[in-house]
């Protein structure tokens, strides 16, 4: 069997945004950019399930859509464990056009388990895996806390209102993961680093796509009122705020 990891390239989360161009491009500048923590988590369980012998891995793959810049979080994917890389060469323009370049992809190869964060941190659209999947004509999975296989078969566990749900799906699927699919993220060894430095990263040029969204300009969170302090021997004025200015009660 043969799985394939999808891992987006995003801001770490401690990354204070800043926008140029009025507001309608993100400034990269000085941007520390990470593999997305589902994804991350994703690959983790991957290598997890490719550590045990009785699952028959033959590889673990990572893929991205993205430009030449985003090979450092590629490299960083490799170090960790994955054995092979693929990135389209093309901008990731919108989740329409992420997903259509990986299907494209795909059509090619033959991989068993397909795993996607169920967003990225940067955007939350949480589209992608849904849209391979359709793409793929393959069956889904999301809500994914955790993978198993046996008899040839993905047992996955999806978390659902009030529990969890345990279905058994045929190969080849893709799950959409959530936090929860592996306890820790994997931690590049020095041994990993350098191996990664040799390991194959498929570079593929895209596909026509047109992207079905449209940035028009960003526009930064209001800031956060003054905090107000109100006296423990006023109750009243304390009931009025919430009443009259968080309006809620």
């Amino acid at each position: 069997m043969k799985i394939l990891v999808c891992i987006s390239n995003v801001p770490d989360t401690t990354t204070k945004v800043k926008f140029i161009d009025d507001f309608k491009k993100l400034d990269i500048t000085g941007i520390q950019w990470v593999i997305n923590p589902w994804d991350e988590l994703s690959l983790t369980r991957a290598l997890e399930l490719k550590d045990d012998t009785s699952n028959n891995i033959q590889s673990v793959t990572v893929a991205h859509v993205g430009l030449v810049g985003a090979e450092p979080t590629i490299r960083k994917a490799l170090a960790i464990g994955a054995d092979d890389a693929i990135r389209v060469n093309a901008e990731p323009a919108d989740a329409w056009l992420v997903a259509s370049q990986l299907a494209n992809v795909l059509k090619g190869e033959s991989y068993d388990l397909i795993f996607c964060g169920i967003e990225s941190s940067d955007f939350n659209g949480s589209s992608v895996g849904g849209m391979l999947a359709e793409l793929l004509n393959y069956p889904s999975v999301s809500s994914v806390s955790n993978v198993k296989l046996e008899n040839g078969q993905a047992v996955i566990t999806r978390e659902i209102d009030g529990g969890k749900e345990i279905v058994t799906v045929p190969v080849p699927v893709v799950a959409i993961v959530q936090k929860g699919i592996a306890k820790e993220p994997r931690i590049a060894a020095m041994r990993g680093i350098m191996m990664a430095r040799t390991k194959l990263l498929k570079v593929i040029e895209p596909v026509a796509v047109d992207s079905l969204t449209e940035v028009v300009n960003y526009e930064m969170p209001k800031p956060r009122a003054a905090c107000k302090f109100v006296d423990p021997e006023n109750p009243g004025q304390l009931v009025e705020l919430l009443q009259n200015e968080a309006k809620i009660i």
